[in-house]
């Protein structure tokens, strides 16, 4: 077969450093959009630290102001590139400060929630650099240890928090998270009302970093 030679070589030339150019940016866009696809199912795990409201304890009881661990364990669908819903799984304990009696508290949670990422709206951050909140409802239960067992609790919560995600690579990110588990009822609203050591009935404060992968390939989220 003869060969076909280009009717304009010296153009062709000229052209050639522009071909590359664009060549380089479609294979930085398709990363990029590959790296935005990717983001439809996700599984999220975080440690940390946290912190226990003070107004949670008994009279003369309370925590110390950095408890560790915090885990969280979370299963993420977005449903659209901008929101989407996460299942997640929070675990904290925490222990009395200096002055206060001794207790420890396993204080775990479930929460259902509303994840919205507004990321495409922010113009300076690079693309390899997500942010998200998140908000919902879902329930707590906290067990002291030891022979303080018997006032365990469980009650309502609403849980909101906001992230940031840096990728490593088109699966795998790193974040970290900031979130506060507001409980929805205290003390009081028991009958009697608890007035045991190692009681706890209140909101918490999460700090955590982790690690976000991809379990959906290249997938669109629309």
């Amino acid at each position: 077969m003869p060969q076909i030679k280009p009717k304009n070589p010296q153009m062709f030339k000229k052209l050639r450093p522009y071909l590359l150019v664009f060549a380089l940016v479609a294979s930085t866009m398709s990363c990029f959009a590959q790296f935005t696809e990717n983001k439809k199912w996700k599984a999220l795990f975080a440690v940390g630290i946290n912190y226990p409201t003070t107004d949670g304890f008994v009279k003369s009881t309370y925590a110390q102001p950095v408890n560790f661990p915090t885990i969280n364990i979370g299963l993420q669908h977005m449903l659209k590139r901008q929101y989407g819903v996460r299942l997640d799984f929070g675990y904290n304990r925490f222990e009395n400060d200096e002055d206060s009696p001794e207790f420890k508290i396993n204080y775990s949670r479930i929460n259902a929630q509303f994840v919205y990422d507004p990321t495409e709206y922010i113009g300076f951050l690079p693309d390899n650099i997500h942010v998200a909140a998140h908000a919902g409802p879902g329930f707590s239960f906290t067990k002291p240890l030891s022979d303080l067992g018997d006032n365990k609790q469980s009650y309502l919560n609403v849980m909101f928090g906001g992230e940031v995600h840096y990728a490593i690579n088109r699966k795998v990110s790193v974040y970290t998270d900031v979130s506060y588990i507001y409980g929805l009822t205290s003390l009081d609203d028991y009958d009697p009302v608890l007035d045991g050591l190692g009681a706890f009935n209140g909101s918490v404060l999460n700090v955590t970093f982790g690690l976000s992968v991809s379990l959906s390939g290249c997938q669109y989220c629309d």
